[in-house]
């Protein structure tokens, strides 16, 4: 019985860092992925063009953003919960799993965009390899991509200020 209502005090609380810790580590492993990838791309452009090393910075860089997302909800997270402040507020179980759940659209989303992000920032560094002229196209390719991060974030951000705490 002493856990329920241990559960009840403090679970609330707990089910929305967890959501917000969903959307920080899969929003940072999903960039850290499609970095890798990209700079793996890029370490062989680079190797044999070193003069395309800031073209290829810039393509190895874009799928970062999904990381700064995922952040961004974790950090809303603890502020609407008031864990920045030092006082954080006594939120339901039910407030809890809306919280956690609010996180979910970013965190998924950015995990994949970022993953395949990567995949196609790599292609792209085969086309300015070929023909440098071919950096923007290769740039909105990858972008493209990126789009489907932003939407999932704005769908958290927008669950996130419409919940009632």
């Amino acid at each position: 019985m002493e856990f329920v209502d241990s559960f009840t005090q403090t679970g609330g609380l707990a089910l929305a860092l967890a959501g917000a810790a969903f959307a920080v580590f899969l929003g940072g492993g999903g960039s850290s992925i499609g970095v890798s990838r990209g700079g793996q791309a890029a370490a062989g452009v680079i190797t044999e063009q070193p003069e395309k090393f800031g073209k290829a910075l810039i393509l190895q860089a874009l799928p970062g953003t999904q990381g700064i997302y995922g952040f961004l909800i974790g950090f809303l997270i603890l502020l609407f919960t008031g864990v920045l402040a030092g006082e954080p507020v006594e939120l339901t179980v039910a407030q809890g799993w809306q919280l956690f759940f609010a996180c979910q659209p970013a965190a998924w989303s950015c995990f994949f965009s970022g993953a395949y992000q990567g995949k196609v920032s790599a292609a792209g560094m085969n086309m300015i390899v070929k023909d440098e002229s071919q950096m923007g196209k290769a740039i909105v390719l990858s972008v493209m991509v990126e789009t489907y991060a932003i939407l999932g974030f704005l769908v958290s951000a927008l669950l996130i200020f419409f919940i009632q705490i």
